[in-house]
C-alpha cells in the first residue's frame, strides 16, 4: 500500500523513522511538500504577502495530487509544545481531502481535542497507537 505521511513541520523530525518502519513492511511512502525544508514557508512570509500566498496554493494543489495517488494517509500526530497530539490546519485539509478522495485515513495517536475533533472523528480514522502492523 502506497502511503502519503501527512504531519506539521514541528513533527516532521519523527517522519524518517516511520519512514523506514514503512519501507520494510514495504510500503512505498509520498513525503509532505516541505518535507526537505520544513520552514521554508517562513522565509517566503517574510518575503513576501503575495509569494506566500502562493506557495501555499502551490502546496494545496501539490498535496492534491500526492492524496490522489496513494491508497492511505498517515498522520504523525504527535505532540507540539503543550498540545497532544498536534493536528494544524493544513494536516487538517489533507485528511479532508483524503476522506473525500476515500482512501484510508490512519492516525499515529488519538485524535486531539479541540474545535476540530467532531470532524476529525466523523472522517473514521484508525488510530494505529504506533502498531504499524495495522497499516494494511
Amino acid at each position: 500500500m502506497k502511503i502519503f505521511i501527512i504531519a506539521s513541520k514541528y513533527n516532521y523530525k519523527h517522519i524518517p523513522e516511520i519512514a523506514k518502519v514503512l519501507h520494510k513492511s514495504g510500503h512505498p511512502v509520498v513525503y509532505p511538500n516541505s518535507y526537505r525544508d520544513p520552514f521554508s514557508e517562513e522565509r517566503i512570509r517574510d518575503l513576501s504577502k503575495s509569494e506566500h500566498i502562493k506557495m501555499k496554493q502551490k502546496f494545496f494543489k501539490d498535496q492534491l495530487k500526492k492524496i490522489a495517488s496513494v491508497d492511505a494517509v498517515l498522520v504523525v500526530n504527535e505532540n507540539k509544545g503543550e498540545q497532544k497530539n498536534y493536528i494544524g490546519g493544513a494536516t487538517f485539509l489533507e485528511i479532508y481531502d483524503a476522506w473525500r478522495m476515500k482512501k484510508k485515513i490512519f492516525l499515529l495517536n488519538p485524535i486531539p481535542e479541540g474545535i476540530l475533533k467532531d470532524e476529525l472523528t466523523g472522517f473514521d480514522p484508525l488510530v494505529i497507537g504506533k502498531d504499524f502492523s495495522l497499516v494494511n
